[in-house]
């Protein structure tokens, strides 16, 4: 689901460093008697937040969170995050309060039996009133589903006496990243309508859960027909979804997915075939969910070299197998 990718410092960072080598340096003279016991400093935050009462108010609202969201009660949901809290998930980013829970509220209507769970791990204190909270969050679609797991870290603050978020990173584990879209996996046609254009895409998952392989057929009313071929691969490391595509024309591109909660968007870059006489192509190919087995793609914002072009026409199709 939802809820990447800015990161916090490391409580201490430099200065950290910078005083375990001065340590060291000074210990190199010493007896083993008169040598310090070495800490862990994570160890220690961990110890001392564990023995705070700030921590059990900052747990019991995660908890609440866990509540407020499986009975879709979006006005205390709300109230849970700051009026300005941004949140990262993957690659897409929400500012706002307003943003956040409106982008909840779409994945839910999507997905109307999911529920959540929130593992909690690590609480720290960098400052009086601000705790960093790291652990593990899993969305169930609905029941027997599998289950999605992410990591994330979040920075709460307190105002008055409640513990909000005001920032959180979420990143997907690489098959996790790729659970949200297997609602594609089948075979789909489209209604050549106004288009004039007739097409069948199949995807599937040949490796597993490393990969979604789409193969699509476009057929004009008039002409060759085009052969499409697009790989969507999770990066680990960045916990984003990469697309690449290529054609019959020898055209390719590539980019990134982004979820808006209610839509996809593919971000693609590439190089056109020679018949469009052009370098450099750009668009955003937009996948919209408009029921049980059903969907729209959109090519807008397109360009070559920079030269503005009409959007394309929408293509709806709809799952046969």
């Amino acid at each position: 689901m939802h809820h990447g990718i800015k990161k916090w410092p490391p409580v201490g960072g430099v200065g950290i460093a910078l005083g375990a080598m001065l340590s060291i340096a000074t210990a190199a003279g010493r007896s083993a008697a008169e040598q310090p016991a070495i800490v862990d400093p994570h160890r220690q935050a961990t110890t001392n937040a564990a023995a705070d009462p700030r921590a059990a108010a900052v747990r019991a609202a995660a908890a609440d969170y866990v509540t407020v969201f499986n009975a879709r009660d979006f006005e205390k949901l709300a109230a849970h995050w700051t009026e300005h809290a941004e949140l990262v998930e993957g690659d897409g980013r929400f500012e706002g309060r307003s943003a956040i829970v409106r982008s909840i509220k779409a994945w839910l209507d999507r997905h109307p039996q999911a529920t959540l769970a929130i593992e909690v791990g690590r609480v720290e204190f960098p400052g009086e009133t601000l705790a960093r909270v790291s652990g593990r969050m899993t969305f169930t679609s609905k029941a027997g589903a599998k289950p999605i797991v992410s990591r994330f870290v979040t920075l709460r603050v307190l105002e008055g006496s409640t513990w909000r978020i005001a920032e959180s990173v979420v990143t997907p584990s690489q098959a996790a990243a790729l659970d949200e879209l297997d609602w594609l996996l089948g075979t789909w046609q489209n209604d050549p309508g106004t288009s004039g254009l007739a097409a069948e895409a199949t995807f599937s998952k040949p490796l597993g859960d490393a990969c979604i392989v789409g193969r699509t057929t476009v057929t004009p009313a008039q002409g060759k027909a085009r052969e499409i071929m697009q790989i969507i691969h999770p990066d680990r490391a960045s916990g984003r979804v990469r697309t690449w595509i290529f054609d019959s024309t020898g055209a390719r591109a590539e980019g990134v997915v982004e979820a808006d909660g209610a839509s996809y968007h593919q971000s693609l870059v590439g190089t056109p075939a020679e018949s469009a006489r052009g370098g450099v192509s750009r668009w955003v190919q937009v996948i919209a969910p408009t029921g049980e087995g059903r969907f729209t793609m959109h090519a807008i914002e397109r360009s070559i070299d920079g030269v503005p072009l009409p959007d394309g026409q929408p293509m709806h199709f709809r799952k046969v197998r």
